[in-house]
Order: structure tokens, then C-alpha cells, then sequence
């Protein structure tokens, strides 16, 4: 492989893998605050459906592409996505809250719902042409060796992407407000002994992580895998979950997940290539392999077995990356009294 040809293939996994890190931020932050949201896939479904949609309707109403642009269209759609996300999200808080009832299975019929909703209301809109977020490479940033082109020659929803991960880590582990959203989800009681309104705080995160959700629905067809299929990321939105658990629900380590699923990703289509002969599905699985992977090191203790078994100084490093703990007060409802 030439270095212009990794390169390209860097830049591609970095801007495949930007939508997961949306949502796997936002399923972060709502998991932070003690709220399971398992509608993921459903939400991201039905997001990609109706962003698209609305940025074609947009389009249309405006004039079309080639007098307007795309930028008004594509802002319409993104905000009405990340609406449904946010709306998603709070039908799952609501149902923990005020109407006391699980929130796993709430978020688990809420995803088989929206997604048929999805496929139904979108069948007149399928592969159709669209409008798309548009190319737009940073001056000066391009061109530096190899960073230029891989993390600087994309468009300002992969930038934001970016930001967004950046921010959201600042946000949970260098302000008071981040302080007080963990502590609603790691012990509720002692953050509402303390003052923290808690269950306003999960409504109010709960919703802020849905409509990144939401937006990274919309990411995926104004941006990435443009226009609407049926099924069109069908699955997505279970990754995204695998990977928050993977991470530790940490954002930065959640986008680092990301990027080693869209690793798996190019290197399934990279052997499909290489071996034509092989059945197409066997290489598929690789993505869903590495998932399970994950999710049996933390529910068993084989993460604890490699960390006893490494030299002693390795030891805490190791700890950190592999050993998970979700935030105690995980799922379960709080009563204020």
C-alpha cells in the first residue's frame, strides 16, 4: 500500500466512523445521567429518513440545489433529525420517571417501532438524489503532511464532530454542571440530598444526548451514505451501544471505538477485494465479532485476568483501558420525595 493510498483510507474511516461518534457522545451523555436509551437504532433510522427528507422538501420549496445551495436545505434536515432524536429520548425518560416502567423495554419496543415507521413513511423517498453537506476543507490545515488530508479536508459537520467530542470531555470532567450530571448517575440520592435537581437533569440530558442521536441519523445521509434506503443503517444504533460500554462511558474513548469499528469496516471491504472468492457476509462479520469481543471481556472477568497477568508496571495503564464500570444508578428511577 502507497502512503497516498493510507492516506486517503485514514481520511475515509475518519469520516465514515464522525456519525457513530455522534451518537455514541450523545448515548454517553445520557447513560451518564442514569438513563438507558436503547431506541438507538430506531432513532437513527427514522433521523436519517426524515433529514433527508426534509432537506429535499427544503430544497424543493427554495428552488432547488443549484439556486440556493445546500447549506439551508441540509440545516433544516439536521434540525429536524436531531428533533426526533431528542423527542425519542424523552418518551424513554418519561416512561422511567413519571410513569415508573423499565426503561429497557421502553427503549427496545421504541427502536422496532421507529424503525418500521422509518421504512414506511420514507418508501416514496428511496434512492433518490439529494441534497449533502458540503466539502469544505480548512486553508493552510489541508495542507500539512498527512494530518492535513486526513483529519482537515472533510466538512463542517465532520469538524464539528470533532468539537463535539472535545467538548462533551470538558463538559463531564471539568465543570461543576459535568460534575453534578455524573453524580446524578452514579448516586442519585446523595445529588438530590445535596440540592441536584435530579430527575429535571435527566430530562434535560436525557434529551441532549437523543438529539445527538438524532443528528448522527441525519449525519449518516446528508454526509456520509447519502439519500434513503430501506434499512439504510440498520444496526448502527446497536454498535453505538456495544461501543459506549466499550469506551467506559467515556466520550473520547467512545470515539476511539468509533474509529476502530470503521478500521474493521475498511478492512473487511479491503479482503473482500483481495478475496474474491470468499463469501462476501464472512468478511461482514468482523465488525459484529469485534463487538462481541467487547462485550464479553466486561461482563466477565477476563479483562481482570490480563491485567494480573501483565508486568506489574503495565498494570495500572491496562486497568484503565480495560477495566468498565457502568454509573451505579444505571436504569434504575429515582421517586423525589
Amino acid at each position: 500500500m502507497t502512503d497516498a493510498v493510507l492516506v486517503l483510507a485514514l481520511a475515509s474511516i475518519v469520516a465514515q466512523s464522525a456519525p457513530l461518534m455522534l451518537a455514541i457522545v450523545g448515548e454517553t451523555i445520557t447513560e451518564r445521567v442514569g438513563v438507558i436509551n436503547l431506541s438507538l437504532d430506531g432513532t437513527m433510522l427514522i433521523s436519517a429518513m426524515a433529514g433527508f427528507v426534509v432537506a429535499l422538501k427544503t430544497s424543493q420549496a427554495l428552488g432547488g440545489p443549484e439556486v440556493v445551495g445546500n447549506t439551508i436545505p441540509v440545516l433544516a434536515g439536521l434540525a429536524v433529525a436531531a428533533l426526533l432524536g431528542a423527542v425519542a429520548a424523552l418518551l424513554i425518560a418519561w416512561g422511567s420517571i413519571q410513569l415508573k416502567q423499565d426503561q429497557v423495554a421502553i427503549g427496545f419496543v421504541l427502536t422496532l417501532l421507529l424503525a418500521d415507521l422509518a421504512n414506511f413513511i420514507g418508501q416514496k423517498y428511496t434512492r433518490l438524489p439529494g441534497p449533502s453537506v458540503a466539502y469544505m476543507p480548512i486553508p493552510f490545515l489541508r495542507d500539512i503532511p498527512i494530518l492535513g488530508r486526513v483529519l482537515f479536508s472533510h466538512d463542517l459537520l465532520i469538524y464539528a464532530t470533532f468539537l463535539i467530542v472535545g467538548l462533551a470531555w470538558w463538559f463531564l470532567y471539568r465543570t461543576q454542571p459535568g460534575l453534578q450530571l455524573r453524580g446524578v448517575g452514579e448516586r442519585p440520592e446523595s445529588a438530590f440530598v445535596r440540592g441536584v435537581p435530579v430527575n429535571r437533569l435527566r430530562y434535560l440530558y436525557t434529551a441532549l444526548g437523543g438529539s445527538l442521536v438524532g443528528l448522527a441519523g441525519a449525519a449518516f445521509s446528508l454526509d456520509i451514505k447519502l439519500g434513503w434506503s430501506d434499512n439504510h443503517i440498520l444496526g448502527i444504533g446497536w454498535i453505538a451501544l456495544a461501543i459506549v460500554i466499550f469506551g467506559g462511558w467515556h466520550p473520547v474513548r467512545g470515539a476511539f471505538g468509533a474509529l476502530l469499528f470503521g478500521l474493521t469496516k475498511y478492512l473487511a471491504t479491503t479482503l473482500q477485494q483481495t478475496y474474491p472468492a470468499v463469501p462476501a457476509v464472512l468478511f461482514n462479520t468482523l465488525q459484529w465479532l469485534l463487538m462481541l469481543l467487547v462485550l464479553l471481556m466486561v461482563g466477565s472477568d477476563i479483562s481482570k485476568r490480563l491485567v494480573d497477568a501483565a508486568p506489574r508496571p503495565l498494570q495500572r495503564p491496562l486497568a484503565r483501558i480495560l477495566r468498565v464500570a457502568p454509573p451505579k444508578g444505571l436504569g434504575q428511577a429515582f421517586i423525589e420525595d
